[in-house]
């Protein structure tokens, strides 16, 4: 008898549906139920201990058994059960009851653990403290075959009809399609609103293998805007989030609410200060609709470096055109060039070391703004002097440009690294910013205030003081527009056929709905 239920806990530990389920009376439940409660705990490691085993001479037994499952880094959950053992014809059985997982547990019933949030959530907020960004509640309604087991297809069957009447589209065959996608894990079939789930025709979590999970999703508190950078402040609040999450060992049993049986719950995250502006997203959201093709927006406080607001249309977010993504800038930087190129003699290398002291050829890692998929380039240099070819830079390369130049014709002579979270620092690598040459500065600026009075620029309106870069690579573009102008630097990035001209119909769109603001 001790050997055949020190193997059924053995097979616990292991977490082995088949072999635990194989050791007692009645395989089939014993499968689906041990299946869906190993796959909601989700544990690293179970240790089960067999205490008390004592035979009858009625050819039956007792035990108990203490099982202890365990998160690394999270905690534990420990409970104590109590069961009974028969000898038949075929030798020792446990009997079966699902008591064995955790006392007194109702059939068809499962242990789980959920992650936990502390309330209120964060939010993330603009330059002056307003909500720029707050989390509304939303419903994970996921499927886990491993916890339907058998009854997988007539589960999802089940699911697709609930959901009907608010997710018409989420069949079954969609919800199976996501299911295989996960490998046979765990899958969010949809995600409904609390209001959505008043008007499903059935409840789903009464459905076996069906979780019902509150979670929160990240939204502009103010639905007229929409920007790029959402998905970076979106993964920064969420890991600020995941740093003071809790978890929760539930007690699931069709038709009623989950029981809380154990858990942990950290303090709530801080609100994420950060430097957006949201006039100034409005004004770029608007900016960006002036043209059919790809074009992108961003502006940055021309002292700080801070980032303000970031913008594109249709066209540039099917190219998915990003802050950190490096696009070839043509003739936009000839004037920076020129000047870099008279200041270092002909040296390259003391050529590039001031072009990085601008914000040129660095890559910037700024906490809040999507990752880059692709850096910024080196130039290539010709034996004669300093003249690059096929140069590329990044929106945040160009944006750093200009807020260093902007700050030496204040007087500065230090560049600082672009920034969307207040307190967070923005990694530079592949070059070093540090202090630049303030005569390079001056003449750079020279080059850009004439372009604006009777350069390439020169027809734009409604922007006293402006100094600007304006190029292009080309006919099929990219065409750049890099100006400085009441306190703020603007970028502008187009793509397509007359591209230089597009990105100068944008400045001029950005200047007009700015005055009128």
């Amino acid at each position: 008898m001790a050997g055949i239920v020190g193997s059924f806990a053995g097979a616990i530990e292991a977490q082995d549906v088949e072999a635990a389920s194989g050791l007692t009376t009645a395989p089939a439940p014993a499968a689906e139920s041990l299946s869906a409660t190993f796959a909601g705990m989700g544990a690293k490691t179970v240790e089960t201990t067999v205490n008390k085993p004592v035979e009858y001479s009625d050819g039956t037994a007792s035990f108990t058994m203490k099982t202890t499952w365990e998160w690394p880094g999270q905690g534990s959950f420990e409970t104590s059960t109590s069961g009974t053992a028969r000898e038949l014809s075929s030798g020792w059985k446990v009997q079966w009851e699902p008591g064995l997982v955790y006392q007194n547990m109702p059939a068809g019933s499962r242990l789980q653990k959920v992650r936990t949030d502390a309330t209120p959530a964060p939010t993330v907020d603009s330059r002056t403290g307003k909500t720029f960004m707050k989390m509304v509640p939303v419903n994970e309604i996921t499927f886990d075959p491993k916890a339907a087991g058998r009854k997988s297809d007539a589960a999802i069957s089940a699911l697709a009809d609930a959901i009907e009447p608010i997710a018409p589209l989420v069949t079954a065959s969609v919800i199976r399609k996501k299911v295989d996608e996960a490998g046979g894990r765990s899958a969010v079939a949809v995600v409904l609103r609390e209001s959505d789930m008043k008007t499903l025709a059935s409840e789903p979590e009464k459905i076996t293998g069906v979780t019902v999970s509150p979670v929160g999703k990240l939204v502009m508190d103010d639905r007229r805007l929409s920007s790029p950078l959402e998905t970076g402040l979106t993964n920064y609040w969420t890991a600020v989030r995941d740093a003071t999450a809790g978890w929760q060992v539930q007690l699931v049993t069709p038709g009623t609410r989950p029981k809380r049986l154990a858990g942990k719950q950290g303090p709530p995250a801080k609100d994420v200060a950060t430097t957006v502006d949201q006039n100034q997203q409005l004004v770029l959201g608007d900016t960006v609709v002036e043209v059919a093709q790809p074009a992108t927006v961003m502006t940055f406080d021309a002292s700080t470096g801070g980032i303000l607001a970031m913008a594109r249309n249709d066209a540039a977010n099917r190219s998915d055109v990003e802050a950190g993504v490096a696009y070839p800038t043509g003739s936009t930087l000839d004037p920076v060039f020129e000047a870099v190129d008279r200041a270092s003699k002909g040296d390259s290398g003391n050529a590039n070391d001031m072009l990085y002291r601008f914000g040129l050829g660095v890559k910037f890692t700024a906490p809040g703004v999507s990752l880059p998929r692709t850096t910024t380039t080196k130039p290539k240099v010709s034996s004669a002097g300093f003249k690059p070819n096929d140069y590329k830079s990044t929106m945040m390369n160009m944006g750093a440009l200009g807020v260093a130049l902007s700050r030496a014709s204040d007087g500065a002579t230090d560049a600082v690294a672009p920034y969307i979270v207040k307190g967070a620092t923005t990694k530079i690598t592949d070059g070093k910013l540090e202090h630049f040459e303030p005569e390079v500065a001056r003449e750079i600026l020279q080059s850009m205030a004439t372009n604006a009075k009777t350069g390439d620029a020169s027809d734009l309106t409604g922007a006293p003081g402006l100094r600007a870069l304006v190029g292009t690579n080309g006919p099929q573009g990219p065409g750049w527009f890099v100006g400085l102008q009441g306190g703020k630097v603007i970028v502008v990035y187009c793509e397509g056929e007359k591209s230089g001209t597009a990105a100068l119909q944008v400045a001029q769109k950005y200047f007009k709905v700015s005055n009128s603001s």
